[in-house]
């Protein structure tokens, strides 16, 4: 897919060309757009054979850039390099074919993930590590997580931020004999199965590297067997927990790249608090993903400036922008705004 639409930075700049604020403030303000506009995201996205990467990618981004495979065997023994606008997506081979080939692709991701941008600091902001549901073979993962990855990723407090652990194809899990299609959820005997599953992948990785983690599991809406379509589950949840990990001043490059099909973000679990901090009033994940890019916009644009309060009310066209996302209302964040700052 091509995004050849007007950029959230376009509207930012515009709503602030259009200010009635002094000039002075609106260079300033300006100035701090830039460079959040001139910000790069690169995320590196890995897992077995088969999890689905290139499904999350196309659900996530609507890139149809990753074809999404047919069969166990790799179509690259490299990690691809995928970009959109600032977005940039490091789609690494699947591990679990052999110990040659694992050798080579954990070389691969080491190398990447010791790699440094042009302003001195590591290149991947972010590692998604994705698990498949159907399974309870984690052996390759686990070696993944706590020998290839983690070593890598720096201090102690990067090595708790640069990585999301997530479990896809949550609906053939326990063979899929316990999931609601009409409703496309789980029942409480699943659901009640996939927590487990997840408090046991943070407990595995919490034991061998002491580092917390807080996977969640999700659906990507694709069959990697036939290329099959179906509506995604908790996409809105993992793209909230992809967006509390990156840095902040990034946040806004997903507005402009994030899919604009709002039926990938229907279906989801109840928001819940668990590291989401201050959200006690959100009411769902697409909520929290808009109140999150209104927060980076308010941060951001207005440091150094002397406007007070009133930033929240010059940004009425980008509001609509940001409301747009995730399959939000038109105009959602528009009222997030002026509730915030009026």
């Amino acid at each position: 897919m091509s995004y050849n639409n007007q950029s959230i930075f376009d509207d930012l700049t515009q709503d602030i060309n259009n200010a009635n604020i002094e000039e002075s403030e609106k260079k300033k303000i300006l100035q701090n757009i830039l460079q959040l506009r001139d910000k790069k995201l690169n995320i590196m996205i890995t897992g077995g054979t088969g999890v689905g990467k290139s499904s999350t990618i196309n659900a996530l981004f609507d890139a149809n850039v990753a074809k999404v495979g047919v069969g166990a065997t790799p179509e690259t023994m490299d990690v691809k390099k995928y970009e959109l606008k600032n977005l940039i997506l490091w789609d690494s081979p699947g591990l679990g074919d052999g110990k040659e080939a694992d050798e080579r692709h954990s070389k691969n991701i080491i190398e990447k993930l010791n790699e440094y941008g042009p302003d001195g600091k590591a290149l991947i902001d972010l590692v998604l590590v994705i698990l498949d549901g159907s399974t309870r073979d984690y052996g390759t993962s686990f070696d993944l997580i706590n020998n290839v990855i983690i070593p890598n990723l720096g201090s102690d407090e990067d090595k708790k931020k640069r990585i999301l652990v997530a479990i896809n194809q949550c609906d053939v899990a326990m063979k899929g004999k316990h999931w609601n299609y009409e409703m496309n959820k789980p029942d409480p005997t699943l659901e009640k199965f996939l927590d487990d599953k997840v408090e046991s992948v943070r407990a595995r990785v919490k034991e061998s590297t002491n580092v917390d983690i807080e996977p969640i599991y999700y659906s990507a809406g694709y069959k990697e067997s036939d290329d099959e379509k179906q509506i995604p589950y908790n996409l809105s949840k993992l793209l909230f927990y992809i967006i509390q990990h990156t840095p902040e001043e990034k946040r806004l490059i997903y507005i402009d790249t994030t899919s604009k099909e709002k039926e990938n973000w229907k279906s989801n679990e109840s928001f819940k608090k668990q590291g989401s901090g201050k959200r006690e009033d959100t009411k769902d994940y697409n909520e929290a993903i808009q109140k999150s890019m209104v927060e980076t916009v308010v941060e951001y644009a207005g440091k150094g400036a002397k406007i007070g309060g009133s930033i929240g009310r010059i940004f009425g066209k980008s509001g609509e922008t940001i409301g747009k996302i995730a399959g939000g209302t038109i105009g959602a964040a528009v009222g997030f705004f002026k509730n915030l700052f009026s």
